[in-house]
């Protein structure tokens, strides 16, 4: 049973810090420690409108940013690698009850309020990132936590180049099986098909980590046939060359953007990591909706 002070920090993942405009830092569960977010979209946007969305789109996050103050990231950036180096970040209220295994620096994630590689100047953040991983200690890793729409695209793919070269890791969204199923969940104009033209292309330059959320729609669990075309998915991923080093399985954590989804029951979690286990052979790791 996870500790219910680890509980409320896995539950509770604000998107800001201080006076912050582009960096914060979280406790994360899949991390197993402090993960550094860097936030490309704080206004909000994204491609994906997912029914278990966590960004509170009611409150507007600003015009949308054609430019990213460098300088500005870059410092934040800085800042924050020292205080969560240094211990400091344990001193504030927020993280004051982590406790001493997780009160670690795993990574600096390009994540935040929206899909990281809409921005104009992906390639020239993810430098930027990678300059400052390299004061930071060795283990620390990079991570693009993206939804696969843009992966093809010029500079996206520069920055991909750059993230391999700087021990970083792609985790790529893959939700559904079906057309269908995916509309119900993630509800975007780009289709199932070019996101796993994109998850293919990805995994067989370099490894990649497949995030998968499952929920209850309106009280209903993923139909099998839903799951079992998503198992056919991630082996037809495997068949065509792609190399996939884990598929992350998780449910809601925190308050969705819709009230008629909800998170699986831990056993759900746990029977859905078998099947993938079972019929792709991956390492899978659980992730629950109560931590």
């Amino acid at each position: 049973m996870t500790p219910p002070t680890l509980v409320s920090l896995f539950q509770t993942h604000p998107r800001s810090f201080e006076d912050n405009r582009f960096v914060y830092a979280v406790v994360s569960r899949r991390a197993g420690g402090v993960s550094i977010g860097v936030n490309l979209n704080p206004e909000k946007y994204c491609n994906f409108d997912c029914v278990y969305c966590q960004v509170d789109r009611t409150v507007r996050g600003g015009p949308v940013l054609r430019k990213i103050d460098l300088p500005q990231l870059a410092a934040e950036l800085e800042e924050m690698v020292e205080l969560a180096v240094s211990g400091r970040l344990f001193e504030g209220t927020r993280f004051s009850t982590t406790p001493a295994e997780y009160r670690r620096l795993n990574d600096i994630a390009l994540s935040g309020d929206g899909e990281p590689t809409a921005s104009p100047i992906f390639d020239e953040v993810v430098q930027l990132c990678a300059d400052v991983r390299r004061r930071a200690p060795d283990q620390v890793k990079l991570v693009l936590i993206t939804n696969a729409t843009l992966l093809r695209r010029e500079r996206v793919r520069k920055g991909l180049e750059i993230l391999e070269a700087n021990n970083g890791e792609i985790w790529g969204k893959l939700d559904a099986g079906t057309e269908a199923y995916y509309q119900q969940v993630d509800r975007s104009k780009v289709h199932l098909a070019e996101v796993l033209e994109n998850l293919a292309s990805a995994a067989r330059q370099r490894p990649i980590v497949i995030q998968s959320l499952f929920v209850r729609l309106r009280d209903e669990p993923p139909p099998r046939a839903e799951l079992d075309a998503y198992c056919d998915r991630l082996c037809e991923l495997l068949v065509g060359g792609g190399q996939i080093k884990l598929v992350q399985i998780h449910t809601i954590a925190r308050r969705p953007a819709e009230g008629f989804a909800a998170p699986l029951e831990n056993s759900e979690v746990d029977a859905l990591a078998e099947l993938v286990r079972q019929r792709t052979g991956l390492a899978v790791a659980a992730y629950y909706g109560n931590g």
